[in-house]
C-alpha cells in the first residue's frame, strides 16, 4: 500500500521498502555528546518495534537512518511519519529534560528517500556511515561513538524492496 502526506515537502510511503531518512536540528543547533547518544537510544528503541534499522548516525546537527518500516497485524506498514514523530518527540524531550533546557528541537520537516530496486542498501548504507570521515570528525567510521548499524543480510540485498 502507499500513503502519502504533506508538510512543506509532499512525502510518499510504498509498503515493504526500506527508507533513507534524514532530519536536522532547528537552526542548526550542535547537539552535545550527551544529545547524541540521546537520540542514537530513540532510534534503537524503534527497532523492532516500528521499523527493520539497517543504520544510524547522529551527526552534531543532523541525523540519519536507513530502516524499513514493519508491517502492522493488517498487512500495512507503519508509517514514517508515525516512526519519526516517536523519535523526535522522545529525544527531544529527553535532551530538553537532560540540558534545563525548554523548546522545539528539530526541524518540522525531514526528508526521506525511498530506496528503489536499482539501488544497493549496503552502498547507502556506506554512504551514510562514511559521513563523520567526510566531515573530518575522525579518521574512520569505527571510531564515531554515534553510529550504529546492522549486519545486512540477504533480506536487504535488493534494496528493501518487497516481492
Amino acid at each position: 500500500m502507499s500513503r502519502a502526506y504533506r508538510r512543506r515537502l509532499p512525502h510518499y510511503q510504498t509498503d515493504f521498502r526500506a527508507y533513507f531518512v534524514t532530519f536536522n536540528t532547528r537552526r542548526r543547533w550542535l547537539l552535545p555528546p550527551v544529545a547524541r547518544s540521546i537520540v542514537l537510544d530513540a532510534i534503537l528503541a524503534e527497532h523492532g518495534v516500528r521499523m527493520s534499522l539497517c543504520s544510524a548516525i547522529v551527526m552534531p546537527e543532523h541525523v540519519h537512518f536507513i530502516a524499513m518500516p514493519l508491517p502492522l497485524s493488517h498487512g500495512e506498514c507503519f508509517a514514517l511519519s508515525e516512526i519519526l514523530q516517536r523519535i523526535k518527540g522522545r529525544s527531544s524531550f529527553a535532551i530538553n529534560r537532560a540540558l534545563g533546557r525548554a523548546g522545539a528541537l528539530w526541524q518540522r520537516e525531514s526528508f526521506d528517500h525511498e530506496l528503489r530496486h536499482e539501488e544497493s542498501l549496503r552502498e547507502k548504507c556506506q554512504y551514510l556511515i562514511q559521513n563523520p570521515v567526510r566531515r573530518g570528525l575522525v579518521s574512520t567510521a569505527d571510531e564515531y561513538r554515534w553510529l550504529w548499524r546492522e549486519w545486512l543480510d540477504e533480506q536487504f540485498e535488493d534494496g528493501g524492496a518487497g516481492s
